[in-house]
């Protein structure tokens, strides 16, 4: 079979006339010490940014000595004058044929990299190691891997990290992805959704990194608890498919909370505003809404747009106060009307709430009950009448 001895060394020359900045290759099928000498011919070329999709790497899996990759570009001097222009690597579909390998030598090759944004996609990736010095990623995407709760637990050289995309793996503990990033002193951005995420409320406080403001849990397994675990500085939360029943009052103290997604859980009602004064959007799509609250936008008043289409909406006296509103609300209701239809009962079904209808004396209880009084009396007077005569 080949090795990497028997790919020759590319002139400096050639190195030098490479124009390209973005190179991306397709299905690799090569030892790892092959893919290993390409990337580092890439690297000190003047490409910034290589894709590699359906990579296939068999073994031995082993670190090139100095001595072994030198020659690839002539004298240490050489390299060091070429320097490295590549500031994003991307990996995607990676499959390995070695089943017995120091794990260890694999995952130090890439959390060492000296580049900006490092993604690793559907690899079946267990691991990671924390970067043995303070590290230049800012953007790190390991999605559909199979990554645990032990992930960067007490990593304090992740510093930069701006992005941290981490969707479709194994996390369970909602608590220890809050420890992940209490050292992550710049990430902004966090992405936890497809895992199997719950928390308990009983659980010890959760200590998030203090810059976080954007935060996605959709696709997990949280309940009601998870308001008390979240980062206090949140700004977009993305709580959508999860097994959410209501928004405890006096739980989340969330002041700069302006976007939050609660679709497809199991709300009965909406959620009031009381820990969310700053909230500006709010979705509560495909939940179990009967009859939404009609004073939502009183308790809610810097909401500019509300989502509640696509609920088992029945249509009764009480919802008809909630139209009433809408149409009060300035279009702040996003989908009116097509997604608003009643679900109940079953022969108003499918029709549009914009398009139902009850008289007003059929939803005035006093009103019919002095109508229903006034005719009573009127009948009485009547029935006296012919009997006197």
């Amino acid at each position: 079979s080949l090795s990497y001895k028997d790919f020759p060394s590319p002139s400096l020359t050639l190195l030098k006339k490479v124009k390209t900045t973005d190179l991306m290759l397709d299905t690799l099928d090569l030892q790892w010490a092959i893919i290993l000498q390409l990337f580092l011919l890439i690297w000190y070329s003047p490409v910034e940014q290589l894709t590699v999709r359906n990579l296939t790497f068999r073994g031995p899996v082993g670190e090139l000595t100095e001595y072994e990759f030198l020659p690839l570009l002539g004298s240490l001097e050489h390299v060091i004058s070429l320097g490295g222009s590549m500031k994003g690597l991307t990996l995607e579909h990676v499959r390995n044929k070695v089943y017995y390998f120091n794990q260890e030598i694999l995952y130090r090759q890439f959390s060492e990299m000296n580049v900006t944004s490092l993604t690793i996609y559907d690899a079946c990736m267990p691991h990671m190691l924390c970067p043995n010095r303070t590290s230049s990623f800012q953007y790190l995407n390991f999605s559909r891997n199979a990554l645990t709760d032990e992930l960067f637990q007490n990593c304090g050289t992740l510093t930069d990290l701006k992005f941290l995309i981490l969707q479709r793996n194994k996390f369970e503990s909602l608590l220890k992805v809050s420890f992940m990033t209490s050292r992550m002193t710049s990430l902004k951005h966090l992405d936890m959704s497809r895992n199997l995420l719950r928390h308990d409320v009983a659980d010890t406080q959760c200590q998030w990194a203090e810059s976080l403001t954007e935060l996605d849990l959709s696709s997990n397994q949280l309940t009601d608890a998870v308001f008390a675990c979240l980062p206090v500085n949140v700004k977009r939360l993305d709580l959508q498919n999860n097994q959410i029943t209501s928004v405890p009052t006096g739980m989340a103290e969330l002041k700069s909370l302006a976007e939050l997604n609660l679709a497809a859980n199991r709300l009965a009602d909406l959620p009031g505003c009381g820990g969310f004064v700053s909230l500006e959007y709010l979705n509560v799509e495909m939940n179990s809404i009967l009859t939404p609250s009609a004073d939502f936008f009183q308790r809610c008043p810097r909401v500019r747009e509300l989502q509640a289409g696509q609920n088992p909406f029945k249509c009764s006296c009480e919802l008809q106060e909630f139209i009433r509103v809408e149409r009060q609300s300035g279009g702040r209701l996003f989908g009116w009307p097509a997604a608003y239809t009643c679900e109940y009962p079953e022969d108003l079904r499918g029709t549009q709430l914009k398009d139902f209808h009850l008289s007003e004396l059929a939803c005035n209880t006093t009103l019919l009950l002095v109508t229903a009084l006034l005719l009573t009396l009127v009948l009485v007077a009547v029935v006296a009448f012919l009997c006197i005569c």
